[in-house]
């Protein structure tokens, strides 16, 4: 008698959707459909060298690229591990690292003596560091694996971390945390690692839901902060917050590189190795035949970043994300300016009295100081939701223009001589759409790029980002002793030119699949493979509106 099995039939487009059904197959094999229309294609190069005819290099039942097996496996186990440990990533490396700037400067403050600039450069060191190295850990990340930059990131920051709990003098102090901000400007490049595994319909969500590691680090910081400060002070503090970067550097192992930085590289093996681990850890097929490698290119190179096709969103994507921060970390600074003087009318006579105390005199944190600080920093789980509801709703252009118009708005309000409720209010409003903007930024910029300059293209809007943060202090508290209309003003313009430059991003992602290669022929070659699969409309371009 003949034996039956009933195998699971894939069936996807190039478009990134993808469905499943179980029919009876005679073979013990599985079968790869792929819905499609033939086109005149460019040859792709296979993994021995050879060049496949172009009447031959449309979709077959026998070849697939990462992103086919990517959508074909879809979301399951395996994105839920990764979920985690790059969300411990983002709280360990990052959240717990920066909330601790605004816990050591009054600390340090008091007990060594320091004048108001030498607390302030405590922080502005440390945005330093990151806007040095943002550009340099896209280049390693793009250069020699998404992995090998995140590894090497987070142990140098795990070392200077806890070096920096032994510093003796100010100077040591400020050198290490510089070193440690060094090391933190690689943290984003969790963000393109783990976008190069996701599928497109849930790529926006999981990348949002970051946000949410964010508020738990910062969260973790501030109760640690309350335990450990009273009895073992700060040294032990920094070291204690270092530690859980240890977690996530064992937790590194188990990362499996990225496939589509395998397929660009030439090791077409271990891209499929990674494939299967995917699909076994998920419990789903695994499609078969040959993975088409997509034309090797220099990978890293700035100047790809200002072709003419990027040119602009380049541009336009370092002002939005230079916004984001300049505006984000004011608004910080500006919220504890605005709640000591009770409203901001009153805000000129509070300076005064505070010109007229010396420079020296210092005050501990207490338990209501980190009460409010949970509190501000609770505030952001609203914007990281209605991001989440709009951002596929609207498209990602669209989510950040509303994000910077918002806060330009609130910004706009606090002209008004409010209460201290109503002022609260506004606050955090504002805060929850300028940190929903910005992760809507960490959304948008790993899709716009391929993946051969996606790590740089990340990395080098980071580094964007720290020039505004760096420029936030003396606008928020330097330009605040003349003005506060002209402050809010500031703030106000910068996000409104954003939400302009937001509008004027000549791609949009959504519905559409991350990028593999830069070059034109290839982008047009994989939209004319999914542009008229049924049921899917695409413009020519593919992305340009």
């Amino acid at each position: 008698n003949p034996c039956f099995c009933i195998l699971r039939v894939v069936k996807f487009r190039r478009t990134g959707e993808s469905s499943r059904s179980d029919e009876d197959v005679i073979s013990g094999e599985h079968e790869i459909q792929i819905e499609g229309v033939r086109t005149e294609l460019e040859p792709v190069e296979l993994e021995d060298g050879a060049a496949v005819p172009k009447e031959f290099a449309n979709p077959t039942d026998d070849t697939f690229m990462v992103e086919d097996a990517v959508e074909a496996i879809g979301f399951g186990k395996f994105q839920w591990k990764l979920s985690v440990i790059t969300g411990l990533a983002w709280a360990s490396n990052y959240a717990m690292e920066m909330m601790i700037l605004s816990i050591l400067a009054p600390q340090l403050h008091c007990e060594w003596r320091l004048p108001s600039w030498q607390v302030a450069l405590l922080t502005s060191v440390v945005f330093v560091g990151m806007m040095s190295s943002s550009t340099l850990w896209g280049n390693i990340s793009d250069q020699y694996g998404r992995k090998t930059g995140l590894k090497i990131s987070v142990l140098w920051t795990l070392y200077y971390g806890i070096l920096s709990g032994f510093a003796p003098v100010y100077s040591w102090i400020l050198v290490l945390r510089g070193l440690v901000g060094f090391g933190i400007g690689g943290v984003p490049q969790s963000v393109t690692l783990y976008a190069e595994f996701l599928p497109m319909k849930a790529r926006a969500k999981c990348i949002l839901l970051i946000e949410v590691f964010w508020a738990i680090g910062t969260v973790f910081e501030v109760l640690l902060a309350v335990l450990v400060m009273p009895t073992l002070g700060w040294r032990w503090l920094l070291i204690l917050s270092a530690l859980p970067l240890l977690l996530f550097a064992v937790l590194c192992f188990w990362l499996p590189e990225s496939a589509r930085y395998d397929v660009l590289s030439g090791n077409q093996e271990k891209a499929i190795a990674t494939l299967k681990r995917i699909a076994t850890e998920n419990g789903a097929p695994m499609p078969l035949g040959k993975l088409i490698i997509s034309r090797q290119e220099d990978r890293g190179k700035m100047k790809d970043l200002f072709t003419p096709h990027f040119r602009w969103t380049t541009l336009l994507l370092w002002f939005i994300w230079f916004s984001n921060a300049f505006s984000y970390y004011g608004l910080v600074l500006l919220t504890t300016e605005f709640f000591q003087a009770g409203d901001v009318c009153s805000i000129s006579s509070k300076r005064k009295e505070v010109k007229a105390k010396c420079s020296l005199t210092c005050e501990y944190l207490t338990e209501e100081d980190y009460t409010d600080l949970l509190w501000t920093t609770l505030s952001e789980f609203p914007g990281v939701l209605v991001t989440l509801w709009i951002i596929d709703r609207i498209g990602r252009k669209k989510t950040m223009a509303l994000s910077f118009f918002v806060f330009s708005f609130c910004s706009l309000l606090l002209f008004l001589c409010v209460g201290r409720n109503v002022l609260t209010v506004l606050l955090f409003i504002a805060r929850a759409f300028i940190s929903g903007g910005f992760q809507a930024a960490y959304v948008y910029t790993p899709e716009v790029y391929p993946t051969a300059t996606r790590a740089l293209g990340l990395g080098t809007c980071s580094g964007m980002a720290r020039v505004g943060a760096l420029i936030t202090p003396f606008i928020a508290q330097v330009m605040l002793e003349s003005s506060v209309y002209l402050t809010l003003v500031v703030y106000s313009g910068c996000c409104l030119l954003a939400a302009v430059a937001s509008c004027f991003l000549p791609i949009e992602t959504k519905g559409r699949g991350l990028q593999e290669s830069s070059h034109k022929e290839w982008g047009q070659e994989m939209v004319g493979r999914g542009s008229h699969s049924p049921g899917v409309t695409r413009s020519n371009s593919g992305s340009q509106e």
